[in-house]
């Protein structure tokens, strides 16, 4: 909703003459949605402030109250992105992780070393227009394992996805594994340059747009 104000600006007098000035009205409108959009961008680094050093995660397993404040803050942008919609075409990209409470995703990128490599970029790349999601973990120079799933929009914020394969895949070499699993997720926050999420299983993600477009 915006705000507008009739201000009084005198002008000149048409006779030199004249005592009196006449007025000129202008109208000045602020918005509440610029007010939001502050609200929202201060919130949002906030939030980018609290995981800066918490590798992707790993660390805010082992630090409870660190993972409260997280959750917080992801709460108070929801609350501020609760009216908006985050399934349409902006939600298609290659998002790149940042941080998370997905135990599973949290194990592989602390354990790669012991089958001797190290985890790269976590990804999730979606395309709604298509209606897929591949959940992709990276072990350069050459290794990934992905999900493909399959989705479809079910809310203003909220996408149901269903996984059809996986893939462990090397430089000269790939392994399929079977489907597993069914559920949904829901952008509470999206703009140009991040994404956060909340889950069906209660798990948080908050990712950005990756430089790059992940491709099988």
């Amino acid at each position: 909703m915006a705000t507008c104000l009739l201000l009084p600006i005198p002008s000149k007098p048409q006779n030199p003459n004249s005592p009196k000035h006449r007025h000129t009205k202008i109208t000045t409108c602020s918005s509440s949605s610029s007010s939001l959009t502050a609200q929202s961008q201060s919130a949002k680094r906030h939030l980018l402030s609290l995981i800066s050093d918490q590798d992707r995660g790993l660390k805010t397993q082992r630090d409870p109250p660190k993972r409260a404040s997280i959750v917080e803050a992801i709460d108070a942008l929801a609350v501020l992105g609760r009216d908006t919609v985050t399934t349409g075409g902006s939600l298609s990209a290659t998002w790149r992780m940042l941080w998370t409470t997905e135990k599973e995703q949290l194990f592989i990128v602390e354990n790669a070393r012991l089958f001797g490599t190290a985890a790269g970029d976590v990804l999730q790349v979606i395309d709604v227009e298509n209606k897929t999601l591949n959940n992709v973990i990276t072990f350069p120079p050459h290794g990934v394992f992905f999900v493909r799933s399959v989705i479809e929009i079910a809310s203003p914020q909220r996408v149901n996805f269903r996984f059809t394969s996986a893939v462990l895949r090397g430089k000269n070499w790939e392994f399929p594994l079977p489907p597993f699993g069914q559920g949904w997720f829901e952008t509470v926050y999206l703009d140009d340059e991040i994404r956060v999420v909340k889950d069906i299983r209660g798990d948080y993600l908050v990712v950005d747009r990756a430089p790059y477009a992940w491709k099988e």
